[in-house]
């Protein structure tokens, strides 16, 4: 269940986010500025695209590939060979095309291994959720927030796996936006766990998580806003992402510092260590190298490395209620 604010603006943000995504973008990157790229591009589409997507094989099509598409895929690869080919290698480096790397194709995915490391972190989602289901009962005023969290890492998980699926401007529009929804929604949750904005008393913490909770979501529009209808920037969309994660994570690693300071037991200790583990693998993303053997990048990596830190979160979540809610019993 979803706080009341979020249940209400859910129908609207979903068709506003819907609108948003029918906007089109384009990147450009050295590779497909290239004459040579250009020119086999050209004299491929004239030679096979006469009849149309109907010489494309049929996971092809279902997967929205289409004959001028397929011929991109294609003159990537025939331009890619050439230039690694070439002497010295230096001179001659791999380069992006359409802002992404080459990547093999594994029964029509483009990034096969961004694919199914995004259905690792989903499974990591969905797992996580069934524990928090089974281990803290209904009636526990946090429970409704650790499900919306994991209701927002299988949308956001879902859309990575359709975007590196199939690159398109729409699927490009959901993966960030579901992403950028998710890291909202972390430092949303950061707060609430934090200052206990879930509990009813003193009666002003229910007016501030209505605040909170209307914040987040205004804050949220307006970044969407922002990409959709003045400037796709995604140097403004990354440095907003680390900007909301960073704080949340100065806030859970202050609240792991405190909280075994003052218990003095291990799993309070859990989210400073996830914070950091998470930065690390977060660090991969910095490297942007060539993707190994034309499948695995370092972006692909990335989300390999978030997928422990997802299940032991929630672990960490069931601990922290399982705590509080014997904490509660002791004191009645």
């Amino acid at each position: 269940m979803l706080p009341t604010a979020g249940r209400l603006s859910l129908r609207s943000i979903s068709a506003f986010l819907f609108f948003a995504c029918l906007i089109g973008t384009s990147t450009a990157s050295l590779g497909d500025r290239l004459p040579e790229f250009k020119e086999c591009v050209k004299v491929c589409v004239a030679e096979n695209c006469e009849q149309g997507d109907s010489v494309l094989p049929l996971y092809l099509r279902l997967l929205l590939w289409t004959c001028p598409a397929e011929c991109d895929y294609t003159c990537q690869h025939v331009i890619t060979d050439r230039r690694v080919s070439r002497e010295p290698p230096m001179l001659n480096p791999v380069v992006q095309f359409h802002g992404k790397w080459p990547f093999h194709r594994i029964m029509g995915m483009q990034e096969p291994f961004s694919v199914l490391f995004s259905f690792f972190n989903f499974l990591a989602h969905y797992q996580g959720m069934a524990k928090v289901r089974e281990s803290i009962p209904a009636s526990y005023p946090l429970r409704k927030y650790y499900l919306g969290l994991g209701y927002c890492g299988l949308a956001s998980w879902t859309f990575s796996m359709l975007f590196h699926t199939r690159d398109l401007p729409w699927t490009e529009k959901l993966d960030y936006f579901a992403a950028g929804a998710s890291v909202m929604y972390g430092l949303f949750l950061s707060v609430i766990r934090v200052f206990r904005l879930d509990q009813p008393s003193p009666r002003y913490k229910s007016s501030l998580c209505r605040y909170w909770t209307t914040t987040c979501i205004t804050l949220y529009l307006m970044h969407v806003s922002y990409l959709s209808f003045w400037s796709w920037d995604y140097t403004y969309n990354m440095a907003a992402n680390v900007v909301v994660g960073i704080i949340q994570n100065v806030l859970w690693t202050w609240f792991s510092i405190s909280r075994y300071r003052k218990m003095l037991k291990s799993w309070t200790a859990w989210p400073g260590m996830i914070v950091a583990w998470i930065m690390l693998a977060m660090s991969l993303e910095l490297l942007d190298f060539p993707p190994w053997g034309g499948l695995i990048d370092a972006h692909s990596m990335w989300h390999l490395g978030t997928v422990v830190p997802t299940a032991w979160w929630y672990s960490f979540l069931i601990k922290d209620a399982q705590d509080d809610i014997t904490g509660e019993r002791l004191k009645a």
